[in-house]
């Protein structure tokens, strides 16, 4: 995982030394190193976290026609595919440089024989093309923006740019630039309604081959486990292909986390580690954890700090790569809500909503928490294939059975854990650190902002009006590093609500009125243990 910058389509010249500063904003993405490409026309930087050719896949990389490439990300089989370009002449081991050789023998076409998390910027100074890229869903964090003169501006992160744009976005995930916007990631199940059939063994064997696959690493790998269904699948998996991994969790003292992670960590025999943390250290870490994340959703900063706090401790003993469980609860319909999702279409069509919003949510907070220390989150949920077959079978076959979100996938790896961790019910990585963790955040707005404050939230923030005190204390904290409204335009901002999703709202009134989006303000939650 890397940070990468890129100015394009000057209308004027940028001088290099702002680029320089610009890119040094991203250097937690890229510590061990960074590389500059300039010309008359685009300057690209790189930031890089070596974790793949650590000696001589340094970027932006540049091929015997001299294309300029800088990426972020890994792809995957990147050696599979050089069967694809017999007429590349390959400079590194580089995983990146697979994407300017697919550019090389398909142009735009590329796409289509990539499974990754990746953001890139490729440019030919010879025909003065350019291509940006972003993986499928958005596993990788890609902003872009113009300033007063048209100048475009492409960044890892809001942080980079938005000082100098005067509108900037989140690049679509699953598209491509080129001087046209395009969408390249289109599958037919956003459309229609799955009918294929789902087996167990299928489903088993597509989540061994995307964990297997994202285990390929130069440096030293860890997972991170919650004591949950999906971060303990994958490590159980991992564990099968690395006689030595390090496991990691995170939650206050008692927490349901650090128990049910230790469980997992002891049937495995991985090397874990916990990582305790106080309600105060969280507080404490907030204003950070909002300027990295570049956010204020409620629930995204609730469940990023103790990752953030967690990837600090990760990094410092030496571990610069993990695997981690996001994008499971969006496949399977694994939030507590889905309990009462009427018939298998208004399921499928929410998981695909889900699917559509993650890039703004959990994949954010999974890079972003993780990147802050320079430390690379792996998500094998996400991969393409993987997403192609849960996607395209049968919903129905997904919904909750018998009393339990996440059956299928619960069926599928039964063999791989104790029983008491694949059917534990679903618990937002937010509320397992510690149910005192959210009520302490919460004492503390109420603390610090007044009554008053927040009935006035109108006029500070007419742009995404807070609704509760939390709400409006992370709205200052972001609006204190990045003030204007372009950067606020780029959160996908939503109501406090208890089911997050305003579909939701349809299937059960027990939603009107709950302003905490916690998956406690479920009825069917069961409080497995005390606080």
């Amino acid at each position: 995982m890397c940070g990468i910058l890129a100015i394009l389509e000057q209308q004027q010249p940028i001088p290099r030394e702002q680029a320089i500063r610009m890119a040094q904003t991203l250097k937690h993405r890229g510590p061990d190193e960074q590389g500059i490409y300039a010309d008359d026309q685009v300057i690209l930087l790189h930031q890089r976290l070596s974790i793949i050719d650590v000696h001589t896949g340094r970027q932006p990389i540049t091929d015997v026609k001299q294309r300029v490439l800088v990426a972020n990300g890994e792809i995957y089989r990147h050696k599979e595919l050089r069967s694809l370009c017999p007429e590349y002449v390959f400079r590194t081991e580089s995983d990146s440089e697979i994407l300017l050789a697919l550019y090389d023998t398909y142009k735009s076409a590329l796409f289509e024989h990539l499974d990754g998390m990746y953001a890139f910027v490729l440019y030919d100074p010879t025909t003065k093309e350019l291509l940006i890229g972003r993986d499928h869903i958005g596993i990788i964090p890609l902003y872009w923006g113009r300033d007063a003169q048209g100048t475009l501006y492409v960044a890892s992160e809001l942080k980079a740019i938005e000082p100098y744009c005067t509108t900037i976005e989140q690049f679509p995930p699953g598209s491509y630039y080129d001087g046209t916007l395009h969408k390249w990631y289109e599958p037919e199940w956003k459309k229609t309604l799955p009918a294929k059939e789902l087996r167990q063994q299928e489903l088993y064997a597509h989540l061994h081959a995307s964990v297997q696959q994202q285990l390929i690493s130069d440096v030293p790998l860890g997972v991170l486990i919650s004591g949950g269904l999906d971060s303990s699948a994958v490590a159980a998996l991992a564990k099968q292909h690395k006689k030595t991994l390090h496991s990691f969790s995170i939650g206050l003292k008692g927490s349901p986390d650090l128990l049910y992670a230790r469980k997992v960590a002891q049937h495995l025999g991985t090397i874990h580690h916990e990582r305790t943390f106080s309600t105060q250290e969280g507080i404490d870490a907030l204003e950070e954890v909002i300027r990295h994340l570049e956010t204020y959703d409620v629930t995204t900063i609730r469940a990023s700090t103790p990752m953030y706090l967690l990837s600090r401790y990760i990094r410092s003993i030496g571990i610069k790569v993990v695997l981690s469980g996001e994008g499971a609860d969006e496949l399977f319909g694994g939030y507590l809500y889905f309990h009462l999702a009427p018939d298998k279409k208004e399921f499928h069509e929410e998981t695909v909503r889900k699917l559509a919003q993650l890039h703004k949510y959990d994949c954010l907070r999974a890079n972003k928490a993780t990147m802050a220390w320079g430390v690379e989150a792996r998500v094998p949920f996400l991969s393409k294939e993987f997403i192609e077959y849960v996607m395209t079978r049968d919903p129905e076959q997904k919904m909750c059975q018998q009393g339990v979100e996440k059956w299928a996938l619960r069926k599928a790896v039964e063999h791989l854990l104790p029983k008491e961790i694949v059917w534990r019910q679903k618990e937002q990585f937010s509320d397992g650190v510690g149910y005192s963790w959210i009520d302490g955040i919460k004492e503390y707005a109420e603390q610090t902002i007044t009554d008053e404050e927040l009935a006035l939230a109108q006029t500070e923030f007419v742009l995404h009006t807070p609704d509760t005190k939390e709400a409006l204390l992370y709205r200052r904290l972001f609006a204190k590093h990045y003030p204007g409204q372009a950067a606020a335009k780029t959160v996908l901002f939503q109501k406090s609500i208890a089911c997050s999703t305003p579909k939701a709202l349809e299937w059960s009134q027990h939603f009107i009125g709950k302003e905490d989006p916690s998956g406690r303000a479920i009825q069917i939650h069961a409080h497995t243990i005390a606080k």
